[in-house]
């Protein structure tokens, strides 16, 4: 029996990963559970809603003109159970690779299993194996960024904020006390609502997390006469990184073992999910011998430009939009995303990059 671990980082599926997941028959799995989310706010702490944009304007663009809430726990159990019916896939849990070699005909991996040190053999590894990521170190691979200073908490809560006028995702601007909430589908409705906020720098991690601080921080957002039930609180640090290179050799690299950035956007678990497809469609035809490997450093100049031009750059700028703190410049970003939300073209651009749909446009167009 699997434990399904109860990852509350990722929860957001944009419409062109629903698009690549559609042909193997997640997409429809997953719109089976998940909560569509046809719009987002961006809202002040003083001046309240600046602005809301509508997902709908994207129905020219893409069959999937929303984003989808669910928790990414939910993902891998269905991705497992298609991959147990294949008999040329095999999982293997509770293994911790310790080093990768490769030679010019393959690659050699040795794992810690529960049985001891094992050794497997193969042409290719792919390296999804997180930021701390083995195969990228053992490919000598450089992970350039940065670590941001703040740590960021999320805490869940069963307290509905729809009553009080909150779409099911909200961005709240302050320079200090910024904030995103959105809704995840849990067990049944009304779901629970995850607030991801900045942790203060002197507070350590028990005092963050403790109840008299997460019930301030929850209170600030929206005051109420009881007290908020949580049903998860955990705190992480947060990193802003790009490979040097999603490849060396028969070494590849995909997800946050090629690049890691802030959740301010929902940017991780989604561009994680168009480097798999994306490789993985290159790497069948390589094996195959329809293309040559040629195409796989296609995948690291489209992959790895949509997440320099796309990812970081958003995910920062969105970290910065909310907590920007020269009130002119705050001021002036504000009445900019104010004016957008109005103005169906100006609002369909900031939807074509929140949504992912342009990164995957300019990725798909370098050759």
């Amino acid at each position: 029996m699997m434990a399904c671990f109860m990852d509350l980082r990722a929860g957001s599926f944009h419409p062109p990963t629903l698009e690549v997941l559609a042909p193997l028959g997640i997409t429809a799995k997953l719109l089976e559970i998940g909560i569509p989310v046809h719009r987002w706010q961006l809202r002040d702490r003083i001046d309240g809603v600046i602005g809301t944009f509508e997902l709908t304007l994207l129905s020219d663009e893409t069959p999937y003109p929303y984003r989808l809430h669910l928790e990414q726990h939910k993902l891998t159990p269905l991705v497992l159970g298609m991959l147990e019916v294949l008999p040329h896939a095999e999982v293997r849990f509770s293994h911790r690779v310790t080093a990768v070699s490769q030679n010019a005909s393959g690659v050699v991996v040795e794992a810690q299993g529960p049985g001891g040190l094992e050794t497997f053999e193969g042409s290719w590894i792919i390296g999804a194996d997180g930021g701390g990521s083995v195969v990228r170190k053992s490919a000598g691979i450089e992970f350039g960024g940065f670590t941001y200073p703040e740590r960021f908490a999320l805490i869940s809560t069963p307290y509905d904020l729809a009553k009080h006028g909150f779409s099911d995702t909200a961005y709240i601007s302050h320079p200090i006390e910024w904030c995103a909430v959105f809704r995840l589908p849990d067990h049944g409705p009304p779901g629970l609502w995850r607030f991801l906020y900045g942790c203060r720098p002197e507070e350590s991690e028990d005092e963050a997390l403790s109840d008299e601080v997460v019930e301030a921080r929850l209170q600030s957002v929206v005051p109420r006469s009881g007290r908020y039930e949580t049903m998860h609180r955990t705190i992480y640090r947060v990193h802003q990184r790009v490979a040097e290179t999603f490849r060396n050799g028969r070494m590849l690299l995909a997800g946050d073992a090629a690049h890691l950035n802030n959740p301010i956007g929902g940017f991780g678990l989604n561009s994680g999910l168009h480097d798999a497809m994306n490789l993985t469609d290159k790497l069948v035809r390589v094996y195959s011998g329809l293309l040559d490997e040629s195409a796989l450093d296609q995948y690291v100049r489209q992959r790895r430009t949509a997440n320099v031009e796309f990812v970081q750059e958003l995910s920062i700028r969105n970290n910065a939009r909310l907590k920007r703190s020269i009130p002119k410049i705050r001021r002036k970003r504000l009445d900019d995303m104010r004016i957008a939300s109005t103005d169906p073209v100006q609002a369909k651009e900031v939807l074509m990059r929140s949504s992912m749909i342009a990164s995957m446009r300019r990725a798909s167009a370098i050759a």
